[in-house]
């Protein structure tokens, strides 16, 4: 199951002013915390996994007793994208590997700019990390 994200309002802020076409934010409340926070849905889901400049893939296999995942991949290690394929969105999912939650660099710098996030980023241009 892919993770979802929950936001503040400050990164909701920040996705709906990147990103307003590429994610749908719906409200929610924390028991125990007046602050309002977000569930962010990225809408767009793109095909564009270049998988001869990973570094590692793992596709499950044909008699993986799960087939709920068929065609796609298990684990991606060193995860590169073809950013020509991914039509100018903001923020995506990727088709085959919905687990990874891709921002654009622009993206990225702004949420960076929020502080505290809790979450780590990790390049998926260019060539892998050796």
């Amino acid at each position: 199951m892919e993770e979802t994200p929950t936001v503040s309002e400050a990164v909701a802020n920040v996705l709906k002013t990147l990103a307003p076409g590429d994610v749908q934010l719906f409200p929610v409340s924390i028991e125990g915390d007046a602050d309002p926070f977000f569930v962010v849905n990225a809408t767009k889901v793109i095909d564009c996994i270049d998988e001869a400049r990973c570094r590692e893939v793992h596709h499950y296999d044909k008699d993986d007793p799960s087939p709920t995942y068929p065609g796609e991949y298990n684990w991606i290690y060193g995860l590169r994208i073809d950013p020509s394929k991914t039509e100018g969105a903001q923020v995506f999912r990727l088709k085959k590997f919905k687990v990874a939650f891709i921002v654009s660099e622009d993206v990225k710098n702004a949420l960076e700019a929020v502080g505290n996030l809790g979450v780590s980023f990790e390049r998926v241009t260019g060539l892998p990390p050796t």
